[in-house]
């Protein structure tokens, strides 16, 4: 996908989303150690082969980072790191990028704990979200989190994402098929674009706050 859209790089004050990398690796391994504990209960997990089907296994970083360029470069995926100053501290995809009568994909997304709490996946999520409405053309952007993940669910609660329904044992997650809920935003919803909404509701709460130049 060689357009606007992508390769592309989405930044907000001290927040950075630009495209995963090869050399990415050692920066991301080291995350992935340092919250093993924090992210298992809702990291994707490979089920149990069927009889007589095909035995799968993790890919490895390079594997996964030449997937997800695959993925991109056909227009059905957005694979980003997050950078929080000057720091890989986290990964967001738009993944399962549906165009015709849909123009539509969802959000899945993870966090340094260092670093929770200070915006930084809120605004993450709402440059994504901005992008894929105003830039890459989508109408419908969904994030499915188990009920379980409070933090996740406070990221969307805090944008204004409609909640729709449960979907029962939707993903394998932490080696179980788990129920997810699920959240969503169309176009129209946010007219003025989400990081400005985002933006506006944290000077709100916070009145010493002001909103980032430019936004």
């Amino acid at each position: 996908m060689n357009s606007p859209a992508w390769p592309v790089e989405l930044v907000d004050g001290d927040i950075v989303l630009r495209p995963i990398k090869l050399r990415d690796q050692r920066a991301w391994r080291e995350v992935n150690r340092r919250n093993r504990d924090w992210l298992r209960p809702w990291e994707a997990t490979i089920p149990p082969p069927t009889p007589g089907g095909p035995i799968t296994h993790r890919p490895t970083f390079r594997q996964m980072v030449r997937h997800l360029r695959s993925e991109a470069n056909a227009g059905r995926m957005l694979p980003f790191v997050i950078e929080y100053q000057g720091r890989l501290v986290g990964q967001l995809t738009v993944a399962g990028i549906t165009w015709g009568s849909m123009c539509s994909g969802h959000v899945g997304y993870w966090v340094d704990e260092a670093v929770a709490g200070r915006g930084v996946m809120p605004t993450a999520v709402a440059l994504v979200v901005d992008h894929c409405f105003r830039t890459v053309g989508l109408h419908r952007v969904e994030v499915c989190i188990r009920p379980e993940n409070g933090p996740s669910r406070r990221v969307v609660e805090k944008l204004g994402f409609r909640e729709e329904g449960l979907r029962p044992r939707y993903l394998h997650i932490d080696g179980a098929w788990r129920d997810h809920l699920v959240f969503a935003l169309t176009a129209e919803e946010v007219p003025d674009g989400l990081l400005r909404r985002w933006q506006r509701a944290r000077s709100q709460s916070n009145p010493g706050m002001r909103p980032h130049p430019g936004n």
